[in-house]
């Protein structure tokens, strides 16, 4: 059994700053890519980054690139999310994933497709 824990939210003011991480427990997090989602009240959940289990490469929705930049420390099994430039339209539960696929060779935006999730952690930002 996977165990993620999200750490790191919070409330700032448009413009401001917030590190997401995320803990996972057991031995094999360096072979599974991991995402970053969210979801605000009536939406949907949504893809926000993902990274491939080698921390080779990375990919993100259109709305946060170059504000937003997922990393991974496998040797402490945790996935952060560094959140710059905030607006008040990125205020949302952030959730932590992991794709349920061992060494999948793309990064997968589909929620179905990751099997592991965190209990979230709010992030609201001040207009």
């Amino acid at each position: 059994q996977v165990q993620l824990v999200e750490s790191g939210g919070g409330s700032v003011q448009a413009g401001g700053s917030l590190r997401l991480s995320c803990a996972a427990s057991g031995r094999t997090f360096s072979t599974y890519a991991m995402g970053w989602f969210r979801q605000a009240p009536g939406r949907e959940r949504e893809f926000v980054a993902g990274i491939k289990w080698s921390g080779a490469s990375t990919y993100y929705v259109d709305s946060v690139k170059g504000r937003f930049t997922i990393s991974r420390d496998n040797a402490k099994n945790t996935v952060y999310l560094q959140m710059n430039s905030l607006k008040p339209e990125d205020t949302a539960v952030y959730y932590c994933a992991r794709d349920a696929t061992p060494r999948r060779s793309v990064i997968t935006v589909r929620t179905t497709q990751y099997d592991y999730w965190g209990q979230g952690t709010q992030v609201t930002v001040a207009s």
